[in-house]
């Protein structure tokens, strides 16, 4: 006898993915059409593609999709708010007892989907979709996302190992996620801290189906930043820390320069007694500037209350 599932919803957040999204559409329609075939969900499943500001056809292809299938749905931001503010808007605005999220380039399994969803009938209110390895990354892609994992561990910040943003949430895990009101948005941070029953489920990254990446270093560098400094507050304590570190080579430095011209009457002053320590005070304290730069900005983002993102169009 075939059980009828839960109501889901697939949030796939897209920007100028124009070449990538007739295919991604068929893929993800198949799949829906198969789970809803064999009972796992309802058939009033859907998709729902959130253009987050694209400058290509991305929308047109979106709104030709909403146009021919009535599982597919368009979410249309009025400008690009970003990739974790364009996942937010899909994941609150879709309409489902549980919600998977994905990104348009297919590079995450959808096979793991089958998966998320047998967890989700177990009992798990957060599936995470984490990867088994990264071979498919260059060399220093996977050293550097590997090393920051670690680091973010070291620093306090809750995190899956190997894991993004493809995850299923249940209707109370959303629910809960609607109640943290920040700006600063890193949700591999966040989901983590919404408690509830989790399971993972493991699978291999491929290749983009189409288009190139639109994160670049830049980007990644700043999603890292935002996640360290948006979950823990360990950088301005190593600051303390540092300075204390500073003051103590600084005295000793002191030291040293007055046994040197007390006991050593040929001891000619040298620039690098001199520029050394400046040199190393000053780098001090532009760090430590930074960081605490990178703090007051989300104060002053987080004070302003802003709306985290506009919705120009749904269908």
């Amino acid at each position: 006898m075939e059980r009828s599932g839960p109501r889901l919803a697939i949030v796939v957040p897209c920007y100028n993915e124009e070449a990538a999204l007739p295919v991604t559409a068929t893929r993800l329609t198949a799949l829906l059409a198969e789970l809803v075939h064999t009972g796992a969900i309802a058939s009033d499943s859907a998709l729902y593609f959130v253009d987050d500001g694209s400058s290509d056809r991305t929308w047109d292809v979106i709104e030709g999709l909403a146009a021919t299938d009535p599982h597919c749905h368009g979410i249309k931001l009025s400008r690009n708010h970003g990739h974790q503010h364009a996942l937010l808007s899909g994941v609150l605005t879709a309409r489902g007892d549980a919600v998977i999220s994905i990104d348009a380039d297919l590079q995450d399994d959808v096979a793991a989907i089958k998966e998320m969803i047998d967890a989700y009938a177990a009992g798990a209110e957060i599936v995470y979709g984490v990867r088994r390895e990264r071979h498919a990354d260059s060399w220093f892609k996977r050293v550097t996302a590997e090393g920051y994992y670690r680091f973010a561990h070291l620093m306090g910040v809750r995190l899956v190992f190997n894991h993004a943003d493809y995850r299923l949430l249940s209707r109370r895990a959303i629910d809960a996620l609607g109640a943290y009101r920040e700006s600063n948005l890193f949700l591999r941070g966040l989901i983590p801290q919404l408690g509830f029953n989790t399971a993972t489920v493991l699978y291999d990254r491929h290749e983009r189906i189409a288009g190139k990446s639109k994160y670049p270093v830049a980007k990644m560098v700043g999603l890292a930043l935002d996640g360290i400094t948006s979950f823990s507050a360990a950088p301005l304590r190593l600051i303390t820390v540092l300075g204390v570190l500073v003051a103590f080579v600084s005295f000793g430095t002191a030291v040293w320069a007055l046994w040197v011209g007390w006991f050593n009457p040929d001891a000619v002053p040298g620039w690098a007694s001199t520029l050394i320590p400046l040199l190393f005070l000053g780098g001090i304290q532009l760090l430590c500037t930074g960081i605490i730069g990178q703090y007051l900005a989300k104060v002053y983002l987080e004070t302003k209350a802003r709306p985290r993102f506009i919705i120009e169009k749904q269908l």
